[in-house]
């Protein structure tokens, strides 16, 4: 009988980011073959930023998606949001060194409780964290409250595929190449929570779903590298 992963409580997971916080981002490149920009770029561009914007990077990490919006949005305003000061801390450090960075400001807050008025942001992106958060239909109605009328959103993420033989390749490679790389940089029980996060994580048909349950009048599901990753693709 199969086992059914019990969901970690958000507690946890903050104390999951905080802990990995220092090799988020070598991380991040081995989990996405190292093409993880590519995605960050296309999802930036699907959030449709234009000059003087407000954006919002949801579950922002150490910034990389904040600061692409952030170079499309000149005179505007980029907001990156992250329940994990440690990452936060990071995003500010590597800011420094970003001529985008006078745009930004890096905000602590639950996705699920944002500290922003209704209708607020021209756009929003999110990275690889709505499939961390501990309750997906609140995170996309948060989302949807806080955008402005006809604005996007571009959510990316990893997922499980349908296909046999790359969803067996995904689970080699998280075992065999991303879990070798964690147990070197000290952070293997941090990282084994990824395939059960994954297992978790409703498939691109039911994101659109869940997506306009939360009122969106169009969502649209891209699956990409035979469907390893994807982007959610959502207009209020």
């Amino acid at each position: 009988k199969k086992m059914t992963n019990p969901k970690p409580q958000a507690s946890e997971i903050q104390d999951i980011f905080n802990k990995i916080a220092p090799v988020y981002d070598q991380m991040n490149n081995s989990l996405s073959l190292g093409i993880h920009r590519i995605w960050k770029l296309m999802a930036v561009k699907w959030s449709e930023p234009s000059p003087g914007s407000i954006g919002l990077d949801l579950c922002c990490g150490s910034g990389d998606l904040t600061f692409l919006l952030a170079q499309k949005i000149s005179q505007g305003k980029v907001y990156g949001v992250d329940f994990s000061p440690q990452l936060l801390k990071i995003a500010s450090e590597k800011s420094k060194f970003k001529p985008s960075a006078n745009k930004i400001e890096w905000i602590e807050a639950d996705v699920l409780n944002l500290p922003f008025e209704d209708q607020y942001f021209d756009c929003a992106t999110m990275g690889y964290g709505l499939r961390n958060v501990i309750d997906i239909p609140l995170c996309l109605e948060e989302l949807y409250r806080v955008l402005k009328p006809q604005a996007k959103a571009a959510i990316l993420d990893f997922h499980r595929p349908t296909n046999e033989i790359i969803k067996n390749f995904q689970q080699w490679y998280l075992e065999n190449i991303v879990v070798s790389s964690a147990t070197n940089l000290g952070v293997k029980e941090e990282y084994a929570y990824i395939s059960p996060s994954l297992e978790r994580f409703p498939q691109g048909d039911e994101q659109v779903l869940l997506a306009k349950k939360a009122g969106f009048s169009k969502a649209i599901h891209y699956p990409l590298l035979g469907g390893i990753m994807g982007i959610l693709v959502v207009s209020k």
